[in-house]
C-alpha cells in the first residue's frame, strides 16, 4: 500500500451530492478545499453496515470539525444518484439523513485507486486522509472492512496538525488539544518525559 504522507493529495473531478442535497458534476477535491484543512474518507458501499455508522458519525462532529476551518468529503464507488437515495432513506430505516457534506461518486474508481485503498478492484478499504491547507497528506489510517473508523481520532489529529502549525512544537503520544506539547530538541523531550512519563 502507497504511503501518501508527506506528498500531494491526488487531486480528482468527480460527481458529488453536495450538503444541501445538490448535485455538483464537476466537484474538485482542490477548488473546494481552497487552502483548508480536508478530510477525505474512503467507505465501502451505501445501503450496508458499519458505512452509516461512521457517515453519521462525522456528521454529529461536523460542527466540530468546521470550527477548526476543516471540510469533510466522503468517498465510495456508488453512483451520486444512490448517495441520494441513501441521504433521503431516514436513520431507522437504514439511512443516513441529511448529513451536511459532499458525498463523491467514484464510478471509475480511479479516486479510490490513487489513494490505493481499492481492494479486488470492488469497494475501498475505510481510508482516511488529513490533507493541510497545501493540499498534502500529514495523516493516513486505513480500516479493514469490518473495523469502524474512530472519527474523534480523526478530530484529535486535526487538533495536532493545527497545534504543531501554531506553535511549531510536536505533539506526543495522545496529545490532546489544551495538552502539553514539547519542543523538538533534546531538552524539550527530556522536559516533557520528566513530567509526564508515567503517564504515557
Amino acid at each position: 500500500m502507497t504511503v501518501l504522507v508527506g506528498k500531494t493529495a491526488p487531486d480528482f473531478t468527480a460527481a458529488a451530492v453536495m450538503g444541501d442535497n445538490t448535485i455538483k458534476e464537476n466537484f474538485n477535491l482542490k477548488d473546494y478545499l481552497k487552502g483548508r484543512t480536508g478530510v477525505l474518507f474512503f467507505y465501502p458501499l451505501d445501503f450496508t453496515f458499519v458505512c452509516p455508522s461512521e457517515i453519521i458519525a462525522f456528521a454529529n462532529r461536523l460542527s466540530s470539525f468546521k470550527e477548526r476551518n476543516t471540510e469533510i468529503i466522503g468517498v465510495s464507488v456508488d453512483s451520486h444518484f444512490t448517495h441520494l437515495a441513501w441521504k433521503n432513506t431516514p436513520i431507522n430505516n437504514g439511512g443516513i439523513g441529511p448529513i451536511g457534506f459532499p458525498l463523491v461518486a467514484d464510478l471509475t474508481k480511479n479516486i479510490a485507486r490513487s489513494y490505493d485503498v481499492l481492494v479486488n478492484d470492488a469497494v475501498a478499504f475505510r481510508g482516511t486522509f488529513l490533507i493541510d491547507g497545501k493540499g498534502i497528506v500529514r495523516h493516513q489510517v486505513v480500516n479493514d472492512l469490518p473495523l469502524g473508523r474512530n472519527v474523534d481520532e480523526t478530530l484529535r489529529m486535526v487538533d495536532a496538525l493545527h497545534y504543531h502549525e501554531q506553535h511549531g512544537e510536536v505533539c506526543p503520544a495522545g496529545w490532546n488539544k489544551g495538552k502539553q506539547a514539547m519542543k523538538a530538541t533534546a531538552d524539550g523531550v527530556a522536559s516533557y518525559l520528566a513530567k509526564n512519563a508515567e503517564a504515557l
